[in-house]
């Protein structure tokens, strides 16, 4: 469990700098140069994601709550969801006109969907801690952006549905491979 709080953490951690505080930020990046910070940041954030996975896998559950019954199904429909925003936040797309930050709100909806399905106090960390930061990350982004312009450019229709095929893609791969990356498999056969 240790592994999985720090890696949570750390992740939270190195994201909310530069929108909490972001003169500590240019400080450390000012003092060793803006590659070597690049490099940095890239090592914490991989050596978090390990972290995650592997405090994830390491840690038996312990349930604290029972979830909906509903939950699991809520949460596949979600995991689209979640999977289209985080998309959409690549590029033009109809989605930006209504969401300000579809990326954070794709690991919000990510972390609400995990936490209908499951009750365990792993799940709470992982997906409540990052829901947390999504959530922060959201208000504190918002805060230092100023008011929100909506983008100009709109993504074409065909735009629209070449990001819903690889969406759907996505999420196949993301079914198949959960197994390997969180021990539990989507679909129970």
């Amino acid at each position: 469990m240790e592994m999985l709080i720090i890696g949570v953490s750390l992740w939270s951690l190195v994201h909310l700098m530069k929108s909490v505080t972001p003169s500590l930020r240019g400080s450390i990046q000012n003092a060793i140069g803006e590659g070597p910070h690049k490099g940095l940041v890239a090592l914490t954030l991989l050596g978090s994601l390990a972290l995650m996975i592997l405090g994830w896998r390491s840690t038996p559950a312990e349930f604290v709550y029972d979830p909906p019954t509903w939950g699991r199904h809520a949460n596949m429909a979600l995991m689209f969801a979640a999977i289209l925003l985080l998309g959409a936040a690549q590029g033009a797309s109809r989605i930006r006109q209504w969401i300000r930050h579809p990326m954070l709100t794709g690991v919000l909806v990510w972390a609400v969907g995990h936490l209908l399905a499951n009750g365990d106090h792993k799940s709470l960390v992982l997906f409540g801690g990052l829901g947390l930061w999504a959530l922060i990350s959201i208000i504190t982004v918002s805060r230092n952006e100023g008011p929100w312009v909506k983008p100009a450019k709109i993504a074409s229709f065909g735009r629209e549905l070449l990001s819903l095929a690889i969406a759907a893609i996505l999420y196949v791969i993301l079914v198949f491979i959960h197994p390997w990356i969180a021990g539990v498999p989507v679909v129970a056969g």
